[in-house]
């Protein structure tokens, strides 16, 4: 397997790594973090997984650092705003939403103790309503707000208990202060949406959305959905009157996207115009959840996706049916690196348990990504 292993966590451990962040820190090092997962992971007083681990690179990204852990860190976002570095996510699993701020390039951080202090919005004790998640999507800046995707999950039940949200704030406001923050009505998903062509699916939902821009301008959120025993399906969600309120039309808002079964991540090519997301397209139509193939896909519109070439897949000399239920490329986070992309890949491999239980935390480049995407 090509690329800078960053972490390895032993399968007896029964930890797992999980939520894979990328980003270029004010002073120009590389910063990565991830979090724990797994019936043996560390947790917290709620007996909640919650800890995240942060790495420096000074080489990039040729060798890694550990720097700090976290506490009360969890499915988090890394960015750079205003020349200040940011980590926005949710305090545990199925916790509240809160955001730390770095002023010295990601070896100390803010804490969350109030709503003055970054705690935006309180979630419930453990898994008691409101239960806010999320994934490390990309925080889009746009006409003077910052727009990010969350969901909240009503009672903690994996799927259809997702309701789509998105959090703004002004560019120029207090990012730590929860006075500052617009949290948008939350828009629960109906099956009662699915199409009728389509087969009845197992325990639908939409999470792990994307707030982006379309040509026109007008903001969208990507999910990722749940459609198994589909595979590649996502939707399109307006976002409305600066991230207040959410729309969802059946009849348009489910497309045809490349990896739309797992986590994705989609940004903007600022040169070309055109949206790029890394994805586990799928190529298996017997094995919807398959993670074992990586791609670069591209669009020019964010409805009408293509894979433009394949990044990642199983050397290991595993039979495939060994291979879609041992190896994973997953939950990639990645970022516009001058004419490069660089990507972090959450990766089962070579002695994981599961596809889905990640034993390896991965760093790759991929050298003048415009040669594939037109």
């Amino acid at each position: 397997m090509q690329g800078v292993e960053i972490k390895f966590q032993p399968e007896q451990t029964r930890t797992y790594l999980g939520s894979p962040a990328l980003v270029r820190a004010p002073d120009g090092a590389l910063l990565a973090s991830h979090d724990y997962f797994g019936p043996g992971c560390p947790r917290n007083h709620e007996r909640e997984e919650a800890l995240l681990s942060l790495y420096r690179s000074t080489d990039e990204g040729r060798s890694w650092t550990p720097i700090t852990h976290v506490m009360n860190a969890y499915w988090s976002s890394l960015f750079v705003h205003q020349g200040r570095l940011y980590l926005f996510g949710v305090s545990q699993q199925y916790g509240s939403v809160v955001i730390r701020r770095s002023d010295d390039n990601g070896f100390t951080w803010t804490h969350p103790a109030d709503e003055r202090s970054g705690l935006l919005v309180r979630g419930g004790t453990y898994h008691e309503n409101p239960n806010y998640h999320c994934a490390p999507v990309p925080v889009l800046c746009w006409n003077g707000r910052l727009y990010r995707a969350f969901e909240d999950c009503e009672h903690a039940v994996w799927g259809r208990g997702f309701k789509s949200l998105v959090l703004s704030v002004a560019v120029d406001a207090d990012l730590l202060d929860a006075r500052q923050w617009t949290v948008s009505t939350p828009l629960a998903f109906d099956p009662g949406w699915l199409p009728a062509a389509w087969p009845k699916l197992d325990n639908p939902g939409w999470l792990e959305g994307n707030v982006v821009a379309d040509p026109q301008g007008a903001l969208w959120n990507i999910l990722r959905v749940h459609s198994s025993p589909l595979a590649d399906k996502a939707a399109m969600v307006r976002v409305l009157d600066d991230g207040r309120s959410l729309a969802f039309d059946p009849a348009t808002g489910f497309i045809d996207f490349p990896g739309g079964m797992t986590k994705f991540t989609i940004r903007r090519d600022a040169l070309s115009g055109r949206y790029l997301t890394l994805c586990n397209n799928n190529t298996d139509p017997g094995t919807p959840a398959q993670r074992n193939v990586l791609s670069l896909a591209v669009s020019d519109d964010l409805r009408s996706w293509r894979v433009a070439v394949r990044l990642l897949e199983d050397d290991t000399g595993l039979p495939w049916n060994l291979s879609l239920k041992l190896t994973g490329f997953q939950y990639v986070d990645w970022q516009f690196d001058g004419e490069d992309i660089i990507y972090l890949v959450r990766t089962a491999y070579r002695g994981a348990h599961n596809f889905h239980d990640a034993n390896r935390l991965v760093f790759q480049r991929l050298p003048a990504y415009r040669r594939y995407t037109g």
